[in-house]
């Protein structure tokens, strides 16, 4: 079994904004490739499906970015997920727009729901998928860019989560370099 941790913030208020692009992705993977219903469980909701094979656990922590391994780790344990196999799916300020790299491990990058994951799960050996929206310039404007609204003239966004959600088989297969292909070679089609 897989743990695909999508991070954001609950809350409707919170839903369009470019730090819950992790939520927006598994939400796209459960709904595409027909997932159970979400469910309240481990301090989250979980949807549970099968993509490659392969046995996938969605989680989207509803404890606030800044204590997202406070779901991870309990369902990790319960379903006795290493952390190889868990895979954070998150909003990255140093990639373009758009963009996607998936590896494993590293640092936070200063990414607070990163930062409480290695902290609950004890490692960093997780995989990232992280998904680009860009760097406002300057440091002083990073909170409001992360906390703000996908604006109009981001219409990379859907063909963007629609890319994830049709490559994400490749994926649970563990071929991420085939997946990053994948998804680069959709959005830009939709282009």
């Amino acid at each position: 079994m897989l743990l695909w941790v999508g991070l954001g913030n609950p809350g409707p208020e919170h839903a369009r904004q470019r730090h819950n692009i992790g939520f927006m992705a598994v939400e796209a993977i459960a709904r595409r490739h027909g997932f159970g219903p979400w469910r309240k469980r481990f301090k989250g909701e979980v949807a549970e499906g099968t993509l490659g094979g392969v046995k996938v656990l969605a989680l989207k922590p509803q404890t606030y970015m800044n204590a997202s391994g406070e779901a991870v780790q309990p369902a990790a344990a319960f379903h006795k997920i290493p952390p190889e196999r868990i895979w954070a799916f998150h909003d990255e300020l140093d990639l373009a727009p758009g963009k996607v790299r998936v590896k494993r491990g590293g640092g936070t990058a200063g990414h607070n729901g990163l930062r409480d994951m290695q902290r609950a799960l004890g490692t960093a050996e997780f995989w990232r998928v992280r998904l680009g929206i860009g760097h406002p310039g300057h440091k002083d404007r990073v909170t409001g860019h992360v906390l703000g609204n996908f604006a109009r003239v981001d219409t990379w966004v859907e063909p963007l989560l629609d890319a994830v959600a049709e490559a994400a088989p490749l994926l649970a297969e563990g071929r991420p370099e085939e997946f990053m292909t994948r998804v680069a070679l959709l959005t830009q089609e939709a282009r």
